[in-house]
């Protein structure tokens, strides 16, 4: 697995050096739902790099860390995507984050699973976003999802 965070780090950083676009970092809270609801809270630190494809529609990859903590449950994911926002007003934004989601915690017990989060979000400024989220990794008999809230700040580069 460490091979495999290693390539796709690479193939990131190919990303962000042969595009101009927008590197976006930020955080979520929330709180766990459905089958891990028996955590008390969430939490994910998120960097993608996005670029322009269409007006108003931007793509670009994804990296982040996903933690379910609580009582009856200490689960982490390392979710690789694919990122797309599209600007459906001034200031409002949606987008999902599509890809594949690789446990990392408890060690050998998690396991890997499809990755999806549906965003909405509010550009405060031109740099600071504030957003919603629905965030699931599907699992062999259930999910690990949470709804949250969180920000990121962007960079253009």
């Amino acid at each position: 697995m460490k091979k495999f965070l290693v390539v796709a780090m690479m193939a990131f950083g190919l990303a962000v050096s042969a595009q101009e676009g927008q590197l976006n970092v930020g955080g979520t809270i929330g709180l766990p739902v459905g089958d891990t609801s028996g955590a008390n809270v969430t939490g994910a630190i998120e960097a993608n790099y996005v670029f322009n494809v269409a007006e108003g529609l931007k793509i670009g990859p994804s990296v982040s860390y996903l933690h379910f903590q609580g009582e009856g449950a200490d689960l982490a994911f390392i979710p690789l995507a694919v990122a797309t926002r599209y600007n459906v007003a001034d200031k409002f934004v949606i987008g999902a984050d599509l890809g594949y989601g690789l446990g990392v915690r408890p060690s050998g017990l998690t396991q890997d699973g499809f990755y999806y989060r549906p965003i909405v979000g509010y550009q405060v400024t031109d740099k600071i976003t504030i957003h919603a989220d629905y965030t699931g990794v599907s699992l062999d008999g259930g999910s690990a999802s949470t709804v949250g809230i969180g920000g990121t700040y962007s960079f253009s580069l």
